[in-house]
């Protein structure tokens, strides 16, 4: 299965050799994290049983079968999930980003807007809502959760509008916040995020099927509990200068919830009573582990540095660059030729105007600063949903020969990160990874190969 769409393009130029190991590790690294393989490979039924990896239930004695969910992996399990149940599906909603064209018989799939909410995905979480609260004692839900969730189905509380959510969205997404921190203001802001919705679903039994993208490693989702709290999202919004910017509703909200404890995001003792199981089918680890094993194979060193990347995106890509020039000047942290692998999620500050990209094309073009002149080096990054940013691109690969070329071509490659225009300069070398749509979201994938 190919997956990156432009592979005879990348490899064409610049070092060649480098960049089709590194393209070869990336394609086995999102084959690994397929939403739809490993979903069928978690869940199958058998004499009028369900498995569901180490749970097992008795489907003559389940009352009915709903599933729900949102996030931009989460068609590929909403499909499999019908593939294995079929008509035994009671009810289904599914809230997926605004594209996506294919449809399922059992279950409802709604587009919605990703990054920014918008009506769609408000409609979407409403009927979501409709579900949970008809689910009762005796039948089995399936939450299904990837990243762009939070995005993809949003109901604000009582007295917040859509349109002020929205815009506590733009604010947060261009203030450089890290995905952790965007996500616990969301949680906040609405009815059914920080695991409100497993207080609708309960009694009924839960399963969450988890596709994960938070760089704190730990199941996330509308029925999953949630950790931070109200004094925390005050205390985030202050840090990024956001705090008299964001709509007087949701400064209104934020402060009555600091001082009642009732309108708190659930946390794990509110979990107790209920019957609710986290299954993780994929995460930044798993496709990190996947990198290091695909390079391996093909001889090299390999070493996964960390799972848990933050920071602006170009200054983390030339991080990246240095320690590679260290292993080629040097042979440390590990000799050549080697692989090696960072995941996480980074970010991007935006003040004013700016062009098109993303924090995966900023890592790469920044990490190019600084490999001029090495005939060794390769560095690519990727999205791995497939879209990085507002663009139609993955990410981006580099080399020590991009900075000339792009001199050769007339791009100025430092102007355009400080504008915030990678994509152009990227499209225009050859250098954009097009992946589509990849059937996964476990945050970004960092490669760098020194031969």
């Amino acid at each position: 299965m190919t997956i990156i769409a432009n592979r005879d393009e990348l490899v064409s130029h610049g070092n060649s050799r480098g960049r089709e190991i590194i393209v070869d590790i990336i394609e086995y690294a999102l084959q690994s994290v397929n939403s739809y393989i490993l979903t069928r490979k978690t869940i199958h039924v058998e004499d009028d049983v369900l498995y569901v990896d180490q749970l097992k239930y008795d489907l003559s004695k389940i009352k009915n079968i709903f599933i729900v969910g949102a996030g931009k992996a989460s068609f590929p399990i909403a499909q499999a999930m019908e593939d294995v149940l079929g008509r035994r599906i009671r009810r289904g909603v599914v809230n997926v980003k605004r594209g996506e064209k294919r449809r399922l018989k059992h279950i409802k799939i709604r587009e919605a807007g990703h990054p920014v909410p918008d009506e769609e995905g408000y409609k979407g979480a409403k009927e979501i809502l409709e579900v949970a609260q008809e689910a009762g004692e005796g039948d089995l839900v399936f939450c299904l959760i990837t990243g762009g969730a939070s995005a993809l189905m949003p109901l604000p509380f009582e007295g917040i509008s859509l349109d002020d959510k929205k815009r506590v969205s733009e604010l947060l997404l261009k203030c450089g916040a890290t995905i952790d921190e965007i996500n616990a203001v969301r949680n906040h802001i609405s009815a059914i995020k920080g695991g409100r919705l497993a207080k609708y679903i309960h009694p009924a039994e839960i399963v969450n099927l988890l596709v994960m993208d938070e760089v704190a490693g730990l199941p996330w989702g509308p029925s999953v509990p949630d950790s931070s709290t109200f004094g925390e999202c005050i205390r985030i919004l202050r840090k990024y200068d956001l705090w008299r910017k964001v709509p007087e509703s949701v400064g209104r909200h934020l402060e009555k919830g600091l001082n009642d404890p009732a309108m708190e995001t659930l946390k794990p003792k509110d979990f107790e009573s209920m019957k609710v199981h986290n299954i993780v089918l994929a995460d930044n680890q798993k496709i990190c582990q996947a990198a290091k094993e695909r390079a391996e194979q093909l001889g090299l060193n390999a070493v996964v540095m960390t799972t848990l990347l933050e920071g602006e995106s170009r200054e983390a890509g030339i991080v990246f660059a240095t320690i590679a020039r260290e292993v080629e000047a040097r042979g440390r942290p590990i000799e050549p030729p080697c692989a090696l692998i960072c995941g996480g999620e980074t970010n991007v500050r935006i003040a004013g105007e700016c062009g098109m990209g993303g924090p995966g094309q900023e890592f790469a073009l920044g990490s190019s600063l600084k490999l001029g002149g090495s005939r060794r080096i390769v560095v690519a990054s990727v999205d791995t949903d497939g879209t990085d940013g507002p663009t139609d691109v993955a990410g981006g690969i580099v080399d020590g020969l991009t900075s000339e070329r792009a001199l050769e071509m007339g791009f100025d490659i430092y102007g355009s990160l400080m504008k915030h225009d990678a994509y152009v300069v990227l499209k225009g070398l050859g250098d954009a990874i097009c992946t589509g749509p990849t059937e996964t979201n476990v945050m970004d994938l960092n490669v760098v190969v020194v031969s």
